[in-house]
């Protein structure tokens, strides 16, 4: 088994989500003590795709965020660079486009999608402002990014039981559940690093997008950040 380190290289990041597909969806509920559920609703809202819009869902998974997505009729390409991820996918939903790729080198031309979203996945990326960028070049002027991540509790209390339950529980009970447990300490270890909500809204800035927000859910334990390409 797999498990990523925190310098992300590519080939590690994928081969451990490989070993983690079939059972990946199952984990997350487990893990996230139903949240994830709501956190995808809470998504596919900020997202507002309409029929007939063009939607990239990147680190898509098994396109159990994307499933959320194509409900309202919105034309929705499920994109991943793990192999694994996508076969299991493609067994569950087959009518669904999957695509594989990578965040910084998208196969897709210039301005083709009316948004673009991208869930826990950010911070997987070796290099998540270039991810970003690319993010920008394939989204219509106008267009719109949701990126849904982990984030820092904004009740102090709260976020000192929160870190505790990333290092000290959630490896035990991942043994459980996963078929891969060594992948969510590093899963638990990437969160931790990862920049809080403005942070992550600077880098989105950077990166070229405007009007750039964030709404959090859970107390701050997950953020949802919003921006448009001018």
């Amino acid at each position: 088994m797999t498990r990523a380190s925190l310098d992300k290289k590519p080939q590690e990041v994928a081969t451990m989500f490989d070993d983690v597909a079939e059972k990946y969806d199952l984990t997350n509920d487990v893990l996230s003590l139903g949240q994830a559920r709501l956190w995808r609703k809470e998504v596919a809202k900020a997202v507002a795709a309409r029929p007939a819009e063009k939607v990239l869902d990147l680190a898509a998974g098994t396109a159990t965020s994307s499933q959320e997505l194509a409900r309202t009729g919105a034309y929705v390409v499920p994109c991943d660079f793990s192999m694994g991820m996508l076969r299991e996918g493609k067994r569950r939903c087959s009518w669904m486009p999957f695509t594989a790729g990578d965040a910084t080198r998208l196969p897709f031309a210039d301005q083709v999608f009316d948004a673009v979203t991208i869930s826990f996945g950010l911070r997987n990326v070796e290099d998540s402002e270039r991810a970003l960028r690319e993010l920008h070049r394939v989204t219509k002027p106008g267009g719109r990014i949701v990126v849904c991540e982990f984030s820092d509790p904004t009740f102090g209390p709260f976020r000192t039981v929160y870190q505790e339950y990333l290092m000290r529980a959630l490896p035990p009970v991942a043994r459980r559940v996963s078929s891969n447990p060594d992948a969510y300490v590093y899963l638990a270890e990437s969160i931790r690093a990862w920049p809080n909500q403005r942070g992550l809204a600077a880098r989105m800035k950077r990166c070229g997008w405007s009007q750039v927000a964030w709404r959090n859910l859970t107390g701050g334990v997950v953020a949802l950040h919003r921006g448009v390409r001018a």
